[in-house]
């Protein structure tokens, strides 16, 4: 499972020009499941959003994660995450889970998210075309593969 975390002043999805999810202060998360992705990538990658400590203290120092700051979270599915461009110039997305495998972990993962920040999140719609829009602050962007932890 990959993520692409961003540390957002704002962030929006909307399809067909309507918004579906409007979030302030907190997180924008691009989430990639791979075919072989279990619920303990899931588990570790939720964790890890919810518990970064990278918003900035009284001392301007990044050091509290969203949860503890009252930001938000908006959870967008993107199996385009999962290319793999080895060969050729034309990426390759045979990593990349099959909605009927990546949608039930996509669906957990929302719901361990909100059970874990103790509120709701803000959500793409899965599988849809979406406009994403997002102010990045910082900017602040942290990549995280649960196969590769070390990242």
């Amino acid at each position: 499972m990959k993520a692409v975390i961003q540390r957002v002043s704002e962030a929006s999805v909307r399809i067909e020009g309507e918004p579906v999810a409007v979030i302030q202060k907190g997180l924008l998360v691009l989430i990639g499941i791979e075919e072989t992705d279990t619920e303990n990538d899931m588990v570790w990658i939720c964790h890890k959003i919810v518990n970064l400590r990278i918003f900035d203290d009284e001392k301007k120092v990044p050091n509290i994660s969203v949860k503890d700051c009252g930001g938000n979270i908006l959870l967008v599915s993107q199996f385009t995450l999962q290319a793999s461009v080895k060969k050729g110039n034309r990426p390759s997305y045979i990593k990349a889970a099959r909605p009927q495998t990546a949608l039930p972990i996509y669906e957990k993962m929302i719901a361990m998210l909100e059970t874990e920040m103790g509120k709701e999140i803000g959500t793409g719609s899965f599988g849809a075309e979406m406009k994403v829009s997002l102010i990045n602050e910082g900017p602040f962007t942290i990549l995280m593969d649960s196969k590769n932890p070390d990242l």
